[in-house]
């Protein structure tokens, strides 16, 4: 006697990495109403749209792999507060986050990005203070509950 299913019948879906590719989220999100801005590695990037002929990264990530895990960055811009000391800059973006927190959410990455002049490379127009909040969800449903929720949320101090 084997252990396969009888003929007829369907085998429950497999739980491995598989069940959550990218392709498979991308579509999943696409069918629940999000706007894809780009995929990164194992990462879809969601997209904002401030206005009409506009589109924007907005901060908001779904990580595939063996789990989801719902991502948001926010920060805090240099060029905002010229006279902060980065640690403050870190604080605010940090304060910008507490919603997520408060929602399960946790740091998982800090991190100072330069933003260079695209003509003169060597030229700093602002530096980024990021802050990453990631959550694991139970599946594509939960997921969408989260992205909704991290959506809204501000991600600029």
């Amino acid at each position: 006697m084997t252990d396969s299913p009888p003929s007829g019948t369907r085998s429950p879906p497999p739980t491995s990495p598989a069940t959550y590719a990218v392709a498979q989220v991308k579509k999943a999100l696409v069918e629940a109403g999000f706007e894809i801005f780009r995929t990164r590695g194992d990462e879809v990037v969601l997209a904002e749209r401030p206005r009409e002929n506009l589109i924007l990264d907005s901060g908001v990530r779904l990580r595939a792999g063996a789990t989801l895990e719902v991502r948001v960055v926010v920060r805090a811009q240099r060029a905002d507060f010229p006279n902060d000391e980065d640690a403050h800059l870190f604080q605010r973006a940090r304060a910008i986050g507490a919603r997520a927190v408060a929602a399960g959410f946790a740091e998982i990455d800090a991190t100072a990005t330069r933003v260079a002049d695209p003509g003169e490379p060597s030229r700093t127009l602002d530096t980024f203070y990021e802050v990453t909040f990631a959550k694991a969800v139970d599946g594509v449903p939960d997921a969408v509950t989260e992205l909704r929720f991290v959506l809204s949320l501000e991600k600029r101090a």
